[in-house]
């Protein structure tokens, strides 16, 4: 991905077959500080997404060649850039699709450009739950039972096997692990995450959680390491947590 500190500016793929939109978006994240490209097909926006590797995707789901469900899904093999999902389906299922299979974020057209700067730039706050001196979070790596999040690397194994997580999963798994058997409410896990007062949609973390535990093989409402507390909201319950300076 790109290194933001190289030039100061962070890639940005469009993908939408609607040129007016296209236009639209490329200069909305340019005025974000982004280096922004259009592909007005799936296959081209795939296609972009390896030459190019993005820090950031829109994509439209109503593509001429690929619907951007399988669009998304093929995203999510090749890079770990955000995905907002962009469509003009109002269908909550429609939405909720675009998060199961890896989108971080969804909005409805017609969109407003300047929601769309204040999501992205949430977004990109996120990775300071990465900074091991931020805060109450302390050390960079945590460990519980055979559960080790790395938050410099990003990198997350579950009894020493990887374990590949968009970064919005990422996130959210850090957030719970920092504060072991913290009970946390849907609102409040979407603010710690995004860095924002804006607490979204409740369905969305629903869904980024409901992902997260199926990649580490809970199942239930007691799983192995991700809870949830009827009413309320999650919490992280595995064991207890073990010392980083003696794995």
């Amino acid at each position: 991905m790109t290194d933001p500190d190289s030039d100061g500016r962070r890639c940005a793929l469009v993908i939408e077959d609607a040129a007016d939109i296209c236009l639209l978006l490329c200069d909305t994240l340019r005025r974000a500080g982004f280096d922004a490209t259009g592909a007005a097909t799936g296959a081209r926006g795939l296609e972009l997404a390896r030459e190019l590797s993005p820090d950031l995707v829109t994509l439209d789901l109503t593509l001429p060649d690929i619907d951007g469900i399988e669009v998304c899904r093929q995203l999510r093999a090749i890079t770990n850039a955000y995905v907002i999902v962009l469509t003009a389906r109002h269908g909550e299922a429609d939405r909720l699709v675009g998060l199961e299979v890896g989108a971080d974020d969804y909005m409805v057209k017609p969109f407003s450009p300047r929601e769309l700067r204040a999501r992205v730039g949430a977004m990109f706050r996120r990775p300071r739950l990465a900074d091991p001196g931020a805060g109450s979070l302390g050390a960079p790596v945590l460990r519980f039972g055979g559960l080790e999040v790395d938050r410099e690397s990003r990198e997350v194994t579950l009894d020493g096997a990887p374990v590949a997580l968009t970064r919005t999963e990422f996130d959210l798994l850090a957030a719970l692990m920092s504060r072991p058997h913290r009970v946390w409410e849907r609102d409040t896990l979407a603010c710690q995450v995004q860095h924002t007062d804006w607490p979204g949609d409740d369905h969305v973390i629903d869904v980024h959680i409901a992902n997260l535990r199926h990649k580490l093989g809970d199942t239930g409402q007691r799983g192995r390491w991700v809870h949830t507390v009827r009413g309320v909201g999650y919490r992280f319950g595995g064991s207890a947590p073990v010392d980083p300076n003696h794995g």
